[in-house]
């Protein structure tokens, strides 16, 4: 089996064409998709246009789910943003949208954890705001419950596999369209992941083992740079140009 898994495309269409054409250029045909699909300030209906024609496996991420569970007086800017790009259609589609599924009896997918859609699975945040890979125990406590040899989720934009006992990995394939962002909980810190690329991972079975690569694709960033600086989101505009804050 030989697969692509994308996650948190946050409205960027143009990165997620050219992640679409990487994937066909190798000859893929299965991709999943591990959520926050929209959110932010780029071409979200188009996002949402190519996402429910392609009718993946997908499952609903944190920003997914404030585009529907609240009022729009209640949204952070991220959804404000994207809310008044999006048709019934689009929200129709979110709402049918699961926080996980078990794709062909062994691969199981969320976005962030299997009980919360907004904590870092991988990944721990210390008081200062270093961001670090988490103790093992504690992210295999989280996995408890789950007998699939294949774990995937997203949240936190940055590629990693980690191998739990037993044979089961855990794989993040990192942000397709957001490759640096700012946060205040559990605390303060920011997420860089160093280049303006878009990121997504081919994960292969080969007899028992699950083997992940990830893969960087370039596109037009500045593009989209440019257009989150026309809506005044200076802080997307840097991420988007860069990789950095």
């Amino acid at each position: 089996m030989r697969f692509a898994a994308i996650a948190d495309i946050h409205g960027n269409a143009l990165a997620l064409e050219a992640v679409l054409a990487d994937i066909a250029a190798q000859g893929i045909v299965d991709i999943v998709n591990l959520g926050d699909t929209l959110g932010g300030p780029l071409e979200n209906g188009r996002t949402a246009d190519m996402l429910v024609g392609l009718d993946l496996p997908t499952v609903r991420g944190n920003h997914d789910r404030y585009l529907i569970d609240r009022d729009v007086a209640d949204m952070h800017q991220w959804e404000t943003d994207a809310h008044i790009q999006l048709s019934p259609a689009h929200f129709a589609w979110l709402r049918g949208l699961p926080p996980a599924l078990v794709w062909r009896h062994e691969i199981f997918l969320c976005h962030a954890t299997p009980a919360d859609d907004n904590t870092y699975w991988l990944e721990g945040v210390s008081p200062d705001g270093h961001v670090h890979l988490r103790p093992l125990a504690d992210i295999e406590a989280l996995a408890a419950g789950i007998d699939q040899s294949l774990i995937l989720c997203g949240h936190s934009h940055l590629p990693r596999a980690v191998a739990l006992s037993g044979g089961r990995l855990i794989v993040n394939p990192g942000s397709v369209g957001c490759p640096a962002y700012d946060d205040v909980a559990p605390h303060v810190h920011k997420v860089e992941a160093g280049t303006p690329h878009a990121s997504y991972a081919v994960v292969e079975r080969r007899g028992n083992v699950w083997l992940p690569t990830f893969r960087q694709v370039a596109y037009d960033h500045m593009a989209m740079s440019r257009l989150a600086a026309s809506k005044n989101r200076p802080d997307w505009a840097r991420a988007l140009a860069s990789g950095r804050l």
